[in-house]
Formats: structure tokens, C-alpha cells, sequence
């Protein structure tokens, strides 16, 4: 890790890219906490005192720069420091010189966890227990059954705290309840910028819910009417609240709740939070990989960002050591039936997993009756449509999105509908927003059609209890199509593995409902952490097997393939990992397989050859065979030279040698095999991520071995946009305070709204991000270090800019000073703008890309 300060403010934008944003908006949108820094000190640099807290600020104190103390962390293994308040960045820029202070950086904005999909929850299914879908997808059910349910076992969960009260999580905390403890740093009001925390022992959230959804999925008690249970209903847990009822939090936060789990010493740790990064440094992700290290399990959602394309890890998910975690669909969905009054037909389902308010019985009104028109209702209803608000609406999907359907519904007095599905749309939960409306099969539209022009008797009903039914989820047990697609920049696997996540059900705060059915990597990660205190439970609650954790969860596990047509590709292990973890191979197993995964890196730091070591841990000898499966090639770049939200698949893989393909090793005994891999040809991809599993399988067992790579130098990918794709005219640009273009010189008086702003976005991510000053006649130099007059902003591991017209791009306002605070003085400039290409040398001129600003004047007003 490194200091990072700024003189100017940087803002990745909330705002939609149309209008272009103003100064004052820009202003007011910022990536960090507002002159909120995280200091790391060398524990040399701590005096030996009695109270911890007051040593680590002594060298600050002595420092005489004025400070405010929110968090202080003195954990000398895992990181020594303190979260301080600042009256200005320049102050930080002294602090960063102080002997022993190793790193100041601001503290960064941490997006309160979304679920996607959430509903909640009516009306229990009927189910039996350890049929519950999730536990048999991954073994889990196999674990319950010896009697394995994560007794003994301490989980802290970093989050936005817990309805304890909730009688499946135990009704109660402290000691003889299943919560034993726990934090709350931030309060019900928190929002990092704009309120203080408000720290209490008491972690009760009633107003959130995620973290709630969280702990039912490792803990929530067997013998419900839901039919469900935790991976680890045994275990014991604590909730630590990072997140107050809605907003922000810090990552200062994220970092006192890690070191405080740590130090109450929870076997596990998770968290299922984050912000995309790309990369594996961050105060928070090294934390995280620094108490992986100490021999705790540490699992962390990988981000449901996957519409934004590969090299979108989160942070601190992609920290060295951690298990990040990737979603996969639950394989059975929870939906209602209506029924059908008038005609003999079977109940109907729709698609919700509660049912419709609706208490009546209603009649059907069918917009169109040409069942082969997709575009039914995307233009407003006839005038001789009746007033639909006694009906059930009945509309064809396709062409227009349903929202605008239903508008023009609305606009005729429609109050209920049903969208019946296209032949070969998806037949899954859609997007309706506050409309009460639902999808329908596309036979059962049709039906209803036939009885619109045919029985005018038909009606239809929604029971409110007793509809619910559970069917098969035609994606189930393939990867969710929100996981996050890595890896990092840095050629490190993120996710490592994937777990349930997709149309969960889980508890939720009594007050906002009780239960809820909800979708995301937040909902996977707690079931890794459930499979880990299961593990732990059976192999033994030591620090050996924490540190082997990863290792015995991603051989173990199985890969996915890309859909189920017969003959499709595996899917890419930048989005699986190593594949659906196993839980009761991961117990069961009598093999040990190393490594668990192989960064191949990219074409300038390629190594070919690899050696997996196969340990025969069991009684008797056993035969294994080792083969090479392939899996997705996706060609990142597209042509404008941005990543590829959805990258195509295109043909070719890896070609790899193994030494052996068969091996007979005898009981406690070790052999090597020689894995030698080449890359494939890719003449028309840019930047083609590749990758595959090595196999290693005996009579009664299968591991494998991920592996991941990428071809060309990871330096080809241009940071800096320069196209006017994005907002229609070219990037970089600089924009006065009103928002035009700044097109010729310029002066500005920085007072009040009258200064510039620039205005870009990266296309890959930087590891060095820096603007000096410059004189106006400054000329980028082809080659040598370039001569500057001081340092604007130097920032470190900056992630990519996504293509989201509402996020995708950055904002970086100047406020007339440089980074140390000092004002610049009066007279005509240009700023030089430098980002490092990724795997590019820090010290060569030459591996940075290079902007410079058009003139500008600080002037001093009359």
C-alpha cells in the first residue's frame, strides 16, 4: 500500500451523463469522505504506554497538525493506525513525511449493500427439511446429516447489523443465544460524509434488512414453516454494523469492524460488501489479507457488477488470501398460482414469489388478440378501450420495454395485469417496478387469449395463501448473470469461488416482514462462510486448516458450464472461480491437490510450466487420472478499445502438457506432474481472457485446478478515453464552471464556482494516477522525466470506469492549491495528466499515458 493525497477532489459521477454535469455538481460528488484519511503508522513509530489507543496518535500529536480521532487501530500484526479528520488535504500531505507514518489515504465511500430481486416473503412453501435447494446443490444436505452443523464455531458478520429478535436467529443476544455479540460503529442515521457515527454494544438493525438476509443464510434455526435452515445454524455468531439504515459507509469503518472480529477472535469472518477496484491493494483488502494470513478464514462478496465486463473485481474481495465469492442460481424459484374460474384448466403460475394483492374475482381484458404481436401495448390503447380497472390486464411481451406497457394499461384504468411470455423469452422474474403485474407462461397467455374470445364467463383469482409453489429455475445452477467478472488488474483470481446466490430465502428484520427472497454475491458469501464452519467443525478448528481453506473449498469444487444447451463451454473461471463448492467433498476428501489455482498472467509475464503436487491421504493406494478441460475464451476489448460489457465468446484455448496422465500413489505418499501450458493464438481479439481447469480424479474422487490468463501485454489496454463517444465530444476535457468546454486560455479566480473541472474516464485501471502542474508551454517530452511545478493529485489503484451513463466516467475539480495546500500563484498554466499502464514500471517516463490540460490562468481578483 501506499500515501496517496490530493489537492484536487476526485468524483466518480452519480449523475446521468446527460446534461454534462456542472461544476457545482461535481463538487458535491466525491469518491472519498471529505478530508477523511486513514494514517498507517510503522509499529516501531509507537511508544509502549499502557492504553494502546493514546500510543498510536503520539506521533501525530507530536507532529502539531490539528487532527480529529475517529477510529484508532493498534493491532500490531495486522495493521497500527489511526481514521483521523483533517482541516485540509494539504495537512495530510505533511503528515505523509512525519518519520514512521507509512501511508496516509483518504477513506473511501463504501456503497451500502443493494440485494437484487428482493422480495419479501408472505407465505411459507411447503418443503421438507435438507431438501432445501441451495444445501443440495453443494452438498450441504450430505453434512447435516452426520450431525455436522457448525458447533463450536465463531462467524463474525461485517455488515448492516442484525434483527436478532427474529426467532430463527435465536430471539436474543449475549450469552446462551445464538448471537453472542457484536458492534454497532455507525448507528440507525450514519452516512459516511454527512453524519457522525454514533457507536453502541448494541448491533440491532430494524430498518435495513441485508444484514439479517445475511445471518439467516449461515444461521437461521431448522423446523420453520419454510422449510430451510442455515449452513451453520450451530455455529455462534456476532454482528459487527458498518451500514446504518440506508447510504454510505467508510472503508475507516469496514477497517475498525475487521480488527475488532479479529481481535474478539471469530474463526470467520465475512463480509458481504464492497466497492469495485480491480485491484488488490486497498487499506481494507490488505487488512483483510493480513488477517487470511494469521490463519482466520476471511470470505468476501466478489460484486454484482457482471453487466460491466471483466476487470471489475470489488474491494476488499480481491485481497491476496481471502475467499471471494461469486453467485450461482438457485436451481428451484418460489411463485404463486392464480387460479382459474369458468374453464377447466390448471392453476396458473406467476411469476412472484408472494402472491398479488389482489382479493377478487376479476375478468380478462386481452389488448390485443393477435397472440403473435410483440409490440401489443407499446403504443396507447385504442379509444374505444373500456375502462380497465375491473379486469386482469392480459399483454404480450416484447419490443417495448413492460414499464411502457403498462403505462398505457395505467392510462386506460389498469389496475392488475399479466404479461404472457414470447416463445423464447427468458422465463424468469421481471422488472415491473410498482405496477401490480407478473409474467405468465407463454401457453398460458395463449389460453387466456383463446378464453377471452371464447368464454366470457372466465375469471381469475389470487389466493393469498396456500398458492405458493416451487419450480425448477430454468438458469438454476448456472453462474448469475450480476456476479462480477475479474479478475484484477494484477492477474489475480477474483472470484475463487461460487456458492448460492441467486433467488435466495432467507430472514429478514420482523419488523419490514420476517422473510425475503433476494439475489446478489451477498447472499452467496455467507454460505461460504456456513461451508467453512462446517469444514472447520469436521477437520478441526486450528489455523492449519484456515490457511487451507481456500485450497480444500476450490479443488473440491465443480465447474459450470456457460448455459445447459448440450456441448456449451464452461464458463469462464474469471466469473466462477474454481465452480460451485462442494461442501461434503471438501470434508470427505482423502486427496490433497496444489496448487489450488494458476495465474498464467499475461503474454510479457507468462511462465508455462507449473507443477501439481497429488498427496494420497487415505488408507490405500489409489489410481488417478489428470486431463485438461477448457473453458470460455472471452475477447475483452472491444472495438473503441473499451472493455466489453459482455464479451464475446470466441474460439480457441489453451493447449497444456501434463508430465503424466495417469499416476498410482500409495497411501501417505506424494507425486508431481508437469503441467506446461500455451496460450492460444488469437490473431482478432484484444486482450482475450483464457481459461480452463487441470482435472485430477481417481475411482471415488474429482478435483481440479483452475487456471487463468490472458493474451498480449496487459500494457496495450489504453487507459485514458480520448474518443467523444461517452458525452459526444472528446475526452479528456476541461469544463469552466458552467459546464462548457473550455476551448482556448482561460483565467479563473477559484473563488465561489469559478473555477475548472476536468471531466474523463479510464478506460482500464491505473496504479498511478497523478496531475502536476506545468507551464503553459510545457511540451510532453518523447522520452525523460518530465519537468513539473508541483503535484496537483497523486492517487494509487484507481479502478476502471465503468459504461453506465448514470457512473461512468470521473469528475476531478481544481481548487487552486496544490497537494501540500500552498496556493499557486498567479499566471498562465496547463495541468499534466499521467496515469501508469497496468504492469507498467513506476519509474519509466514511458509507461505512462500522458494528457495536457489547455491553459489556464489563476488569477487574483481586483
Amino acid at each position: 500500500m501506499k500515501t496517496s493525497f490530493l489537492g484536487l477532489v476526485l468524483i466518480p459521477a452519480t449523475l446521468a451523463v446527460a446534461p454534462i454535469p456542472s461544476y457545482q455538481h461535481a463538487k458535491q460528488n466525491t469518491r472519498y469522505v471529505p478530508n477523511a484519511y486513514i494514517v498507517e503508522l510503522s509499529d516501531g513509530a509507537i511508544s509502549r504506554r499502557s492504553s494502546p489507543h493514546a500510543t498510536v496518535l503520539d506521533t501525530i500529536s507530536n507532529s502539531g497538525i490539528p487532527f480529529q480521532t475517529v477510529s484508532t487501530y493498534n493491532t500490531p500484526e495486522i495493521f497500527v493506525g489511526a481514521s483521523i479528520r483533517l482541516p485540509s488535504p494539504a495537512d495530510a500531505a505533511r503528515l505523509a513525511k512525519i518519520p514512521g507514518v507509512v501511508a496516509v489515504r483518504p477513506v473511501i465511500k463504501i456503497e451500502g449493500p443493494k440485494p437484487i430481486d428482493l422480495s419479501v416473503v408472505k407465505e411459507a412453501p411447503i418443503a421438507h427439511p435438507d431438501t432445501y435447494g441451495p444445501h443440495v446443490m453443494t452438498g450441504v444436505d450430505k453434512v447435516h446429516a452426520t450431525g455436522n452443523f457448525g458447533q463450536g464455531i465463531k462467524i463474525g458478520i461485517i455488515d448492516t447489523g442484525v434483527d436478532y429478535k427474529h426467532p430463527l436467529l435465536g430471539g436474543g443476544i449475549g450469552p446462551g443465544f445464538k448471537f453472542v455479540g457484536g458492534y454497532d460503529f455507525v448507528g440507525d442515521a450514519y452516512e459516511s460524509g454527512l453524519s457522525p457515527p454514533m457507536p453502541d454494544d448494541d448491533p440491532l438493525d430494524e430498518c435495513n434488512g441485508h444484514g439479517s438476509h445475511v445471518a439467516g443464510i449461515i444461521g437461521a434455526n431448522p423446523g420453520n414453516d419454510f422449510g430451510f435452515s442455515g449452513v451453520a445454524f450451530n455455529a455462534s455468531l456476532a454482528a459487527y454494523r458498518v451500514f446504518g439504515c440506508s447510504g454510505t459507509t467508510g472503508d475507516d469503518i469496514i477497517l475498525a469492524a475487521l480488527i475488532r472480529a479479529y481481535n474478539e477472535k471469530r474463526d470467520i469472518i465475512t463480509l458481504s460488501l464492497g466497492e469495485p477496484s480491480g485491484w488488490t491493494e486497498s487499506t481494507a483488502s490488505v487488512v483483510a489479507s493480513r488477517i487470511a494470513a494469521e490463519g482466520r478464514v476471511v470470505t468476501i462478496a466478489a460484486g454484482n457488477d457482471g453487466e460491466y465486463g471483466p476487470w471489475y473485481t470489488s474491494s476488499p474481495g480481491a485481497g491476496i488470501g481471502v475467499i471471494s465469492v461469486g453467485s450461482v442460481d438457485n436451481v428451484v424459484s418460489m411463485f404463486q398460482n392464480l387460479t382459474v374460474h369458468g374453464a377447466v384448466h390448471d392453476p396458473i403460475t406467476y411469476l412472484l414469489p408472494f402472491p398479488l394483492n389482489a382479493t377478487s374475482e376479476y375478468p380478462i381484458y386481452v389488448t390485443s388478440t393477435d397472440i403473435s404481436k410483440t409490440d401489443d401495448a407499446c403504443d396507447s390503447l385504442p379509444d374505444n378501450t373500456p375502462d380497465l380497472s375491473p379486469f386482469v390486464v392480459v399483454i404480450h411481451r416484447g419490443t417495448c420495454t413492460f414499464s411502457q406497457k403498462l403505462a398505457n394499461i395505467a392510462d386506460k384504468g389498469g389496475k392488475l395485469a399479466l404479461i404472457y411470455n414470447s416463445d423464447d423469452g427468458a422465463f424468469s422474474t421481471i422488472d415491473v417496478g410498482t405496477f401490480p403485474a407478473a409474467l405468465i407462461s407463454a401457453d398460458d397467455g395463449k389460453f387466456l387469449v383463446q378464453q377471452f374470445l371464447t368464454n366470457p364467463n372466465l375469471t381469475l383469482s389470487f389466493p393469498q395463501t396456500g398458492a405458493s409453489v416451487s419450480i425448477t429455475n430454468p438458469v438454476g445452477g448456472l453462474v448469475s448473470y450480476f456476479s462480477t467478472i475479474g479478475p484484477t488488474f494484477d492477474m489475480y483470481l477474483s472470484p475463487e469461488v461460487a456458492a448460492p446466490g441467486g433467488n435466495i430465502l432467507s430472514t429478514w428484520p420482523l419488523k419490514l416482514g420476517g422473510f425475503a427472497i433476494a439475489s446478489g454475491t451477498s447472499m452467496a458469501t455467507p454460505f461460504v462462510a456456513g461451508a467453512a464452519a462446517l469444514v472447520l467443525r469436521d477437520l478441526g478448528k486450528t489455523a492449519k486448516v484456515a490457511l487451507e481453506m481456500q485450497r480444500i473449498l476450490q479443488t473440491t469444487s465443480v465447474s459450470l458450464a456457460s448455459s445447459h444447451t448440450d456441448g456449451s463451454p464452461v464458463r469462464t473461471v474469471a466469473q466462477q472461480g474454481s465452480g460451485l463448492i462442494q461442501v461434503d467433498r471438501a470434508i470427505n476428501g482423502e486427496t490433497i491437490v496444489s496448487p489450488s489455482q494458476i495465474a498464467l498472467n499475461d503474454t510479457a509475464h507468462f511462465k508455462a510450466t507449473h507443477t501439481i503436487s497429488i498427496t494420497n491421504s487415505g488408507s490405500a493406494k489409489k489410481v488417478y487420472e489428470l486431463r485438461h478441460i477448457s473453458a470460455e475464451t472471452l475477447d475483452t476489448i472491444d472495438e473503441s478499445g473499451s472493455v466489453d460489457p459482455f464479451p464475446p465468446f470466441v474460439p480457441g484455448a489453451a493447449t497444456v502438457s501434463l508430465s503424466a496422465t495417469k499416476l498410482t500413489i500409495g497411501p501417505g505418499s506424494t507425486k508431481h506432474v508437469v503441467a506446461t501450458f500455451k496460450p492460444p493464438s488469437m490473431a482478432n481479439a484484444t486482450l482475450p481472457l483464457y481459461s480452463g481447469y487441470i482435472q485430477v480424479s481417481s475411482a471415488i474422487e474429482n478435483f481440479q485446478i483452475p487456471y487463468l490468463g490472458v493474451v498480449g501485454s496487459l500494457k496495450v489496454g489504453a487507459i485514458l478515453d480520448r474518443s467523444a463517444n461517452f458525452f459526444g465530444l472528446p475526452l479528456p476535457v476541461v469544463l469552466d464552471s458552467y459546464g462548457d468546454p473550455q476551448e482556448g486560455p482561460q483565467n479563473y479566480t477559484f473563488l465561489d464556482y469559478d473555477a475548472p473541472f476536468l471531466l474523463l474516464r479510464l478506460l482500464f485501471g491505473t496504479a498511478q494516477f497523478q496531475i502536476d502542474l506545468v507551464d503553459k508551454n510545457f511540451e510532453v517530452p518523447s522520452k525523460g522525466k518530465a519537468k513539473t511545478i508541483g503535484s496537483l493529485v497523486e492517487l494509487d489503484y484507481i479502478p476502471r470506469d465503468s459504461d453506465d451513463p448514470f457512473s461512468g466516467y470521473t469528475a476531478l475539480s481544481f481548487s487552486g492549491n496544490f497537494a501540500n495546500g500552498t496556493r499557486i500563484d498567479d499566471g498562465q498554466y496547463r495541468a499534466l495528466l499521467r496515469v501508469l499502464k497496468v504492469a507498467g514500471d513506476r519509474k519509466k517516463e514511458e509507461e505512462y499515458e500522458a494528457w495536457l490540460s489547455p491553459q489556464f490562468g489563476v488569477v487574483t481578483p481586483s
